[in-house]
């Protein structure tokens, strides 16, 4: 496909093996993901604009939930409407929902995680280079003049020096954006200067100025008709569970629980983590501090969201609690992986299906789009404090104090090295860097 002829058109049985895909082999947290779907939908396939992307990356940064798969979800809404945002958000989640279930029933049904555990060590480093080298791929995109930086810069020294916390410096970087859009309108226009997707990629299927389908266009039916669904979904489950356990039974408690989660989400999985473990350890007593720690393991290092890590919560919760009777403990986790999973994630397709036909609207506003862009900004800082925070737990995970892991370091730069200069593929990376470390762990 020469990159001056316009892309094929894509059917939604084509996008939905895509979507499938991508739920399998999306590691490195939602910087990874997200470098991913642009490597893949902008640069290779063409199905959407670099502006058109984003432009809908600055709307699902400053929305609560995992950002990577409400761009997918956006992404899969723009190209086939209801269903395909349906199904590009779910196939985002249920295979880490599924791969974790299974390495959860592996951890309490035998407690002899050493094989799991290797792996993890290898994999660990490899994911702190994917952050960091998608971090660099964003920065390049985004941070297209002084600007720009200087907020990046800013929002970093927020989060990593002064504890700042994230929905504040979104706060911030919005009102920098506003006022740029008055005061210097250049620098906050298309993430700093025109982008012109013709000139970098090729023409795509969803272009610059390709108009809204009709599907996106807002009406006021089709967002009363969504709100009510999406209310009536939740609402019913909540019913059910309250029906049959009560309004203290574990699984209502982990509905009423993962909602109010949903939405405190802002800057990410780690913004809410201190939330999930007040809860699920301190409050409910779901699972211990230690098993908190070896879930979010767990969810760093398999594909989807990182928030994932409340699918482990439920499902170590419904087995503690033995909600489905001693004999029954496996279902019981499934059960608790699943209400947790749905209460998580329902707000993000509301999210994205009511107010993305405002998104669209607004695209050639430049006061709806600085303050996004300016958002986008400061994301690239809080997205570098991530990968310094992985660095610091993977090559002093017992503290300063404590041994340094010279392996890690010797994985994690061999993996930043052959994806920086080598070009080398995500999944091959981890493999690699998964089997390093499975060796090092039978060596022991």
């Amino acid at each position: 496909m020469s990159i001056n002829n316009q892309p094929t058109p894509v059917t939604f049985w084509e996008a939905f093996a895509y979507w499938l895909k991508l739920g399998f082999i999306s590691f490195g947290g939602p910087a990874g993901q997200i470098s991913m779907m642009h490597q893949e939908l902008v640069e290779k396939r063409r199905w959407i604009s670099e502006h058109r992307f984003l432009h809908a990356l600055n709307y699902t940064m400053v929305l609560p939930g995992p950002e990577a798969q409400q761009l997918a979800t956006y992404i899969g809404w723009l190209m086939h409407g209801l269903w395909g945002g349906i199904a590009a958000g779910v196939l985002f989640v249920i295979p880490s929902l599924f791969i974790l279930i299974a390495l959860t029933w592996v951890y309490l049904a035998y407690g002899d995680v050493t094989v799991v555990a290797g792996i993890l060590y290898g994999i660990k480093p490899a994911v702190t280079a994917i952050v960091v080298f998608a971090a660099y791929r964003i920065a390049s995109r985004a941070l297209k003049n002084n600007v720009l930086r200087g907020i990046a810069v800013l929002a970093f020294i927020a989060i990593f020096a002064l504890d700042i916390p994230f929905p504040y410096i979104v706060l911030m970087a919005g009102i920098i954006g506003y006022i740029g859009s008055v005061v210097a309108t250049d620098k906050f226009k298309a993430g700093g200067h025109h982008v012109d997707s013709s000139l970098s990629y090729g023409p795509a299927l969803i272009d610059d100025d390709s108009p809204v389908p009709e599907h996106a266009r807002f009406k006021w039916f089709r967002l009363i008709t969504y709100t009510l669904v999406g209310l009536a979904i939740w609402a019913g489950t909540m019913f059910i569970l309250f029906t049959a356990y009560g309004w203290e039974g574990t699984l209502t408690q982990m509905s009423w629980f993962f909602t109010k989660a949903a939405l405190v989400t802002f800057g990410g999985a780690y913004a809410v983590l201190p939330y999930v473990y007040q809860g699920g350890v301190e409050q409910f007593a779901w699972l211990s501090g230690s098993q908190m720690i070896d879930g979010l393991a767990l969810g760093e290092t398999t594909p989807g969201p990182l928030i994932m890590v409340v699918a482990f919560v439920g499902f170590v919760g419904g087995w503690t609690k033995e909600i489905l009777g001693p004999e029954m403990l496996p279902l019981a986790g499934v059960a608790g992986a699943a209400v947790a999973t749905l209460f998580t994630f329902l707000p993000s397709f509301l999210f994205i299906l009511i107010g993305g036909p405002a998104v669209e609207a607004s695209r050639g506003d430049i006061k709806f789009t600085a303050p996004l862009t300016g958002i986008t900004a400061a994301v690239v800082g809080v997205i570098l404090n991530l990968a310094v925070f992985f660095a610091y737990h993977v090559l002093w995970p017992q503290g300063f104090d404590a041994a340094f892991e010279w392996l890690s370091a010797v994985i994690g730069a061999i993996a930043f090295i052959a994806l920086f200069k080598y070009k080398a593929g995500i999944v091959p990376v981890i493999v690699a860097s998964a089997v390093i470390g499975l060796g090092y762990s039978l060596l022991l």
